[in-house]
């Protein structure tokens, strides 16, 4: 939307109104001495098109690079009409439809929204987005305590395997709650829970049991063997999602004798670009019965006195809607925006496209894992299927790695040091859909030379 100034003669209208001769004088009750003056240091202003070289030549210098990081950010295409439409006046600057009335399509919208995500997961219901991915885990965690009537701990299972950012925010939110969060560590051959890492605390207290699906790693956890022992532990599941894999994996809703309870996860695959780390989108998904205790809100659809559809909220369960004592959630940010952009990218590919998008990922890892292990002084870490990224271990330290690749513009992975020194020099890679077998070999040279030469 294009700025408009007012004109002289409107500031000069609105003065009269409201019986003020002057600019100043509605703020003549500053003291003089903390008034600032002129702004010394901010530069004049620029035309458009400055505005448009300056920012080219920053873009140019920030350059271009292949970026097989992942570690949650993916770099996925996004087809032009994804923010074409989303940014459209109608979309764009509709925060939040309060008024049912006049905002019956961004209401249908998120119903479409809904509807999308509860089938992708599997699941019964779906909110209409959170914040981003550790707040919707943070939100699944307080959302299990409240639902599982049968435990008293507070107690939650959290395997080192989920994102450590995720479980840095899990920690952030809940702490002050009481709410005791049990590190379960992983098998350090596969990369993935055991059972026998849960058998320590069975027959425990436990309100939920985190499984992340892929983990951290991208490895595949089994997650009908976990979420059987969970519930036969009385523990709720929760399970942390790569939406895009869930195209192609078996969903939440599905895995073990009865399915997981909620599901949860960050929507940036679908349809959201990288931005240097956002904004992005929460979303979480869950069982009938724990509806009422979904925090966010829900669209539901009816159908007026004349038999005509109509959308509303029918469910809001934050502190804005009702007493602040009863909600469920005090993260009041609904990405809106995003989850606009994201029903239309849905949309757009349909079960199909997401699916030959996840395999296309997954073939691309696949390539790119095998051909960095045959270079001298790697190999793959773990020997569990993988999807969307995989860890390779090197000889060397793999910092002094990432510099040398960055200066041929290739962010080459991402450094476990810092999270799981355990493993010492290991590398997370990630190959998505937009990287072509030229892209995939000149990743692999580089890194080859830099081993060989330093």
């Amino acid at each position: 939307m294009p700025f408009i100034p007012h004109t002289q003669a409107d500031i000069a209208a609105m003065l009269a109104a409201i019986g003020a001769s002057s600019i100043e004088e509605l703020f003549d009750e500053i003291p003089a001495e903390l008034r600032k003056g002129s702004l010394a240091k901010i530069p004049p202003g620029a035309t458009e098109m400055e505005i448009s070289q300056l920012m080219a030549q920053r873009a140019t210098q920030d350059g271009r690079y292949q970026c097989y990081i992942g570690a949650g950010a993916y770099d996925h295409h996004i087809p032009a009409a994804v923010w074409q439409i989303a940014t459209r006046g109608e979309f764009y600057s509709a925060y939040t439809p309060y008024q049912a009335e006049a905002s019956q399509g961004t209401l249908q919208l998120l119903y479409e929204y809904q509807t999308m995500m509860a089938s992708l997961t599997g699941m019964d219901v779906s909110n209409a987005s959170l914040y981003e991915g550790g707040s919707a885990l943070a939100e699944a965690v307080l959302m299990a305590v409240r639902a599982n009537r049968q435990s008293k701990s507070k107690r939650i299972l959290m395997p080192r395997t989920v994102h450590p950012n995720y479980r840095k925010v899990v920690a952030t939110i809940v702490r002050n709650q009481n709410i005791e969060i049990i590190d379960v560590d992983f098998d350090p051959q596969g990369g993935h829970v055991t059972i026998d890492a849960l058998d320590r605390l069975k027959g425990d207290d436990v309100a939920a049991v985190v499984i992340p699906q892929p983990n951290f790693f991208g490895v595949l956890e089994n997650v009908d063997v976990l979420t059987d022992w969970a519930h036969a532990n009385n523990a709720l599941v929760i399970g942390l999602i790569n939406p895009l894999a869930a195209a192609l994996l078996k969903p939440p809703g599905q895995w073990g004798a009865n399915g997981a309870d909620i599901a949860c996860g960050d929507g940036q695959p679908l349809g959201i670009p990288l931005s240097s780390g956002g904004p992005w989108f929460g979303f979480i998904a869950c069982k009938q019965e724990h509806v009422r205790q979904m925090p966010g809100r829900i669209v539901g659809r009816t159908v007026d006195l004349d038999g005509k559809p109509g959308y509303t909220l029918t469910l809001q369960a934050r502190e804005q809607h009702i007493r602040r004592s009863k909600a469920t959630s005090n993260i009041c940010t609904n990405q809106g925006l995003l989850v606009t952009a994201a029903t239309i990218h849905m949309a757009l590919l349909g079960p199909d496209g997401l699916e030959r998008v996840a395999r296309a990922c997954h073939a691309n890892t696949v390539t790119l894992a095998d051909k960095l292990a045959a270079l001298n002084g790697v190999a793959k870490r773990f020997d569990r299927p993988c999807f969307h990224e995989t860890v390779l271990q090197f000889d060397q330290p793999v910092a002094g790695l990432l510099n040398g690749l960055r200066k041929q513009r290739i962010l080459g992975g991402y450094d476990l040091g810092r999270d799981y020194p355990e493993l010492g020099n290991a590398l997370l890679v990630c190959a998505t859909e937009t990287k072509t077998a030229t892209d995939i070999d000149a990743f692999v040279a580089a890194t080859g030379a830099l081993l060989t030469h330093g």
